[in-house]
């Protein structure tokens, strides 16, 4: 038989003890932390619903007017009657592969290198670099790519097109690019050239995505892993890479969604050209957001509503890549456990 020990106060008089209950309401700061976080959050989906509300009832005579014909048809000329934006799609993609096919080795190198070989006495000092280059206005990327990068881009251009002018997308239609003095001007201006700038503009974006992954990995493993005898090398193939793989895929479609809706550097360096050019390295083409921004100030009531209608379309797409990269980061093991 079991037998209870009362419970004495200091007098060792018997009191009657009760469990406590456990408030889970918040007070004081507590409280305050939560309700403002609730508002920033609920602001921020309520401002990116409003631009959707917006933009796609600004959309809407002009989705009406002109239907799937809008999204099959590649000239822009509305005085004509005459609008479409897939020679704009197909040229806001192709930049944005340029630039990921750069920034995005670019990044998982460089977030590797800072998290996992950097000596600890420069990493802050790395960190600090790379995120200021985010803070880098457009204009001056799109300043430096026109002025400084474009011609030894172009030069680039005029090889791939003498070695592997046989793909389609190095093959320049009239560039001459086998004669002694091939024309420079028909391989600068392009879509190769504009995503250069864009690469190292999303590159900051994707690096730190990355590299804060990177720093979450458990550091059980990658001890348990150099006791098994691994190299630094084996310990980032078999440990950190693995655990980061969210992290590498959500960090690249962030980086995707940003190189999509880049306008500046893009308006600074791309010929306008309303057709579909399947050729990264031909002068010409066109963005969403360069179309918008280069004819903004000159469009009519009826041509505002079809430049909005082109945003509204850019605006589904990045909303889409962003939630997806969301998705994948959160669903990963480092998002599980960063969150």
């Amino acid at each position: 038989m079991t037998t209870t020990t009362p419970d004495l106060d200091a007098d060792g008089v018997e009191v009657d003890v009760k469990p406590r209950a456990i408030s889970r309401r918040t007070t004081g700061s507590d409280r305050v932390f939560v309700y403002g976080a609730r508002t920033i959050g609920a602001s921020v989906l309520v401002i990116t619903g409003g631009v959707g509300l917006f933009l796609g009832w600004q959309a809407r005579p002009t989705l009406e007017r002109y239907g799937l014909r809008f999204f099959l048809e590649q000239q822009w000329s509305p005085d004509t009657d005459v609008v479409g934006i897939a020679a704009v799609l197909v040229g806001t993609f192709q930049v944005a592969l340029v630039a990921m096919v750069i920034a995005f080795p670019l990044a998982l190198l460089t977030a590797l290198y800072i998290s996992e070989y950097a000596p600890e006495r420069i990493r802050s000092t790395l960190v600090s670099l790379v995120d200021l280059m985010a803070a880098v206005p457009s204009v001056i990327y799109g300043l430096w790519g026109a002025l400084l990068i474009m011609p030894h881009a172009a030069d680039l251009a005029i090889w791939f097109d003498r070695h592997l002018g046989w793909l389609p997308i190095f093959a320049v239609p009239g560039g001459r690019a086998d004669s002694p003095l091939p024309a420079l001007s028909q391989y600068g201006f392009s879509a190769f050239c504009a995503g250069i700038p864009v690469s190292m503009m999303v590159m900051p974006m994707a690096c730190a995505v990355m590299r804060q992954v990177f720093s979450q990995t458990p550091p059980g493993e990658k001890e348990a892993a150099l006791a098994l005898g691994a190299t630094r090398w084996g310990v980032v193939r078999a440990v950190v890479l693995p655990f980061g793989r969210g992290g590498i895929i959500g960090g690249t479609m962030l980086a995707l969604g940003r190189a999509l809706g880049e306008t500046i550097a893009v308006l600074l360096i791309l010929s306008p050209a309303f057709e579909i050019k399947w050729s990264l390295t031909e002068k010409g083409g066109n963005t969403v957001s360069a179309l918008i921004a280069g004819q903004f100030n000159e469009a009519t009531a009826s041509q505002l509503s079809a430049l909005l209608a082109a945003g509204f379309v850019l605006f589904l797409i990045t909303l889409l890549i962003n939630t997806l990269a969301a998705t994948v980061v959160n669903r990963s093991r480092s998002g599980a456990e960063t969150g």
